[in-house]
């Protein structure tokens, strides 16, 4: 009996058992939102048992997914500067729409910087003020390049050094691009030949997020780094996404693609990042026979791997390719008119090669590599510019914390070889000869913890130039930190530079004009006190962050070119005086709730320098292209019925001096303008994001930035042409001759853009 019972709970058991597999488990649909204090998160990503399905919240920090089974759930949801969510439910079809408010970690407010101390330390821990900037802040107004995207950073000016071939540089608190040093990972990379491209072949999708130090670093950087520097952080090949896809276009012809994708091969974590940008169309809105934006053709490959050799011992090796091709110039010029005086055009092709490489052992120690080959063929009309560039870096680095000191100790060498077709180059009887350079050196960094408020950073660095000898610079800093949100910072230091005139200043190689240089040039040497207060202040609605800087550089020894004694020339010489760079640059983060965030800052300066004349007298004139007041701002909504994020971005300049001729009929300085950009973004949970604005809303354009563009060459000796093509003096009683050196602001006016982003992570 009892058996044939167990017969019979067995069969009715197997019946059940089939009658269940054939019927479709129960399922739902999981929705909610992620939320904070400050708003909807859109970087949160939500998984759903740990292993199970992954998604990420849109831009209003929503999400759903279907086909979810009845049962327990374990719900993970992680996003950055955020404290990890977890929770176990169970989940039918009862299940109301979830509200998550994540908790924000005190992280939001130290995020990790290396430029000031040159060590991974919190940004409210570093002794150094550094401004940090994400991929996310430069969406806002998406640009092809990073020399255009950091229009937006407060006191930071990309400035055009030419309104025909449209290459440029960025000035920091005023000072000329020479004197801001770029490096990619902490490594000089960009060399000074290169900085006016360099900044346009980096892809933006490998870009982590970017560190800007305003003031002198040449304790710890060296020669460049006297008005401050970028750091250009790379992401990590192990933490990669798997792809990212962004293609954009424009409504004059622009066209940029930047992808880029992470992947593993045995134990080596790779990340590929590619380039292209492309821009043909020749237009010409304001009539002056010449190209509005130089036409560009550019390519650049970025290949990064990592791996660990050993238990103790990580290496990190990095590629990077760039071709560029670009001119600008007469409407009618064509490739066989290069470097004649048929038909003006500057002509510029770059091919350049980076090679970086750090490897730790252990906790104590690192050493850093790189190379770069850059060589650049270039005609300005018919001046020939060829040149030839090669920097190899290395620097051991050994750090470690005895007691309450924080030590650093750094054994840097550079060696440059620079080679051209110009008088920077040629000997007294007209040969060429190379110029080499070596600059080995030592420095030493302490950061003492005084107490758990206080923090002294002192500095010193000693350098040997094969050319000028020895040269020490040194710094203190201190930071008092009354509590977790407030801090006080003041920094004071010494900065040189050596000068390769002929790789920085693009008018010298124009041929509108003569290039002088009175004397054999001597190095330049900047002293600099900063003042630097930060808060981050929480509200009921969300969070403010403010940051307030007051600057003052003083330099000796600057070399100056000279646009006013002579029309024809250029004429360098050091300053006979000093030189001057002081303000105060305010930045401010407002964050609401509401999803509203406002970024506004305001850079208030005065740049001058001090010269001695002939006859003993002392007089000041104004720095060029540096305005007294200038500021930006960014403000993002996300209209939560259709799920699409506005943006609204500009800059705003004050008047900055020109480089005016004799009897110019334009004015010495520069207006008031705005550059205004508007944005939509629309995101999908496939990983696909749409985007689209209009840049330049209020289709600003400067006014004749080329003088006497009828006559590029010069061959009328100053007067203008009549319709016959014969020279007539009555029209030119000043005699202008060509230049291109008037530059304040791109000639493309109002432009609408659209672009499609992919990502997988």
């Amino acid at each position: 009996m009892n058996k044939r019972l167990y017969i019979i709970r067995y069969l009715f058991t197997l019946i059940l058992f089939v009658c269940s597999a054939e019927l479709p488990a129960q399922t739902g649909r999981l929705s909610g939102s992620v939320v904070s204090a400050v708003g909807p998160l859109s970087s949160a990503t939500i998984a759903i048992n740990y292993k199970g399905k992954i998604l990420a919240a849109d831009t209003s920090g929503n999400f759903s997914i279907g086909n979810i089974n009845y049962g327990k759930l374990q719900l993970h949801i992680t996003a950055a500067g955020y404290l990890p969510f977890d929770s176990v439910f169970l989940f039918d079809g009862n299940t109301p729409s979830l509200i998550i408010n994540m908790q924000q970690d005190n992280s939001l407010v130290d995020e990790v910087v290396i430029s000031g101390t040159m060590k991974a330390v919190s940004k409210m821990s570093s002794p150094i003020p550094v401004e940090v900037y994400t991929p996310a802040f430069f969406k806002k107004n998406p640009t092809p390049n990073i020399f255009e995207g950091l229009q937006l950073v407060n006191g930071v000016q990309p400035q055009l050094n030419c309104n025909v071939c449209n290459t440029g540089d960025i000035h920091i608190n005023g000072m000329e691009g020479p004197y801001t040093m770029i490096l990619i990972d902490g490594m000089p990379v960009v060399s000074s030949l290169s900085t006016v491209y360099g900044l346009s072949g980096i892809p933006n999708s490998i870009v982590k997020r970017i560190e800007i130090v305003k003031g002198p670093a040449s304790t710890l950087y060296g020669s460049e780094a006297v008005g401050g520097l970028i750091n250009i952080i790379t992401k990590d090949a192990v933490s990669a996404d798997r792809l990212k896809l962004d293609l954009s276009g424009t409504s004059v012809g622009e066209i940029n693609a930047d992808i880029s994708s992470g992947y593993t091969l045995n134990k080596v974590s790779g990340l590929l990042g590619i380039n292209y940008f492309n821009y043909q169309q020749r237009r010409d809105i304001n009539n002056d026979n010449f190209t509005d934006i130089a036409l560009q053709n550019r390519i650049s490959v970025f290949n990064k791997w990592s791996t660990a050799l050993s238990s103790s011992v990580k290496t990190t090796l990095a590629l990077r390719y760039i071709y560029e091709n670009r001119w600008g110039g007469e409407m009618q010029w064509q490739e066989k008119f290069r470097g004649s005086d048929s038909v003006y055009g500057e002509s510029v092709v770059t091919k350049r090669v980076e090679v970086l490489n750090t490897t730790s052992f252990g906790k104590y120690s690192s050493l850093d590599f790189s190379y770069n080959y850059h060589r650049q063929q270039s005609f300005y009309g018919t001046v020939k510019y060829f040149a030839t560039q090669q920097v190899a870096f290395a620097q051991w680095k050994w750090s470690k914390t005895i007691q309450s000191h924080d030590l650093l100790v750094g054994i840097p060498l550079r060696y440059t070889f620079y080679d051209d077709n110009t008088p920077g180059t040629a000997t007294v009887d007209g040969r060429n000869k190379a110029d080499n350079s070596f600059l080995p050196g030592i420095f030493v960094q302490d950061e003492w913890a005084l107490n758990k408020k206080l923090t002294m950073l002192s500095g010193l660095r000693y350098d040997y130039n094969s050319q000028h000898g020895s040269i020490i610079t040194p710094r203190l800093s201190f930071k008092y930190s009354p509590n977790h949100t407030n801090t006080i910072r003041l920094s004071g230091g010494n900065g040189y530079r050596v000068v390769n005139l002929f790789t920085e200043d693009h008018a010298a190689l124009t041929g509108a004009r003569e290039v002088v240089i009175v004397s054999a040039l001597k190095p330049e040497q900047s002293w600099n006190g900063n003042i630097n207060y930060s808060s981050f202040i929480r509200h009921s609605s969300g969070f403010i962050n403010l940051d307030i800087s007051g600057f003052y550089t003083y330099f000796t020894n600057k070399i100056v070119g000279d646009y006013f004694t002579d029309a024809t020339k250029i004429i360098y010489d050091n300053l006979d005086g000093y030189a001057v760079s002081k303000g105060i640059t305010i930045n401010t983060d407002f964050s609401f709730s509401n999803s509203l965030k406002i970024m506004a800052g305001a850079t208030l300066m005065d740049v001058y320098q001090v010269n001695k004349t002939t006859d003993g007298k002392m007089i000041r004139t104004p720095q060029l292209f540096a305005p007294k007041l200038s500021g930006t701002f960014t403000a993002s909504y996300t209209l939560p019925k259709v799920n699409v994020v506005v943006d609204l971005t500009g800059k705003l300049n004050g008047p900055m001096y020109l480089p005016v001729v004799p009897g110019d009929f334009r004015d010495e300085q520069s207006p008031w303008y705005c550059i205004m950009n508007l944005q939509l973004v629309k995101s999908f949970t496939t990983g696909f994001e749409l985007y689209a604005g209009v840049k330049n809303l209020l289709d600003f354009i400067p006014s004749n930035p080329l003088l006497h563009p009828d006559d590029p060459f010069n061959k009328a000796g100053g007067k203008y042409f009549d319709a016959a093509g014969n020279p007539r003096a009555d029209t030119n009683p000043n005699g202008y001759t060509f230049d291109p050196s008037y530059n304040y602001g791109p000639v493309q006016g109002t432009k609408v853009f659209a672009g499609l982003r992919w990502q997988i992570k």
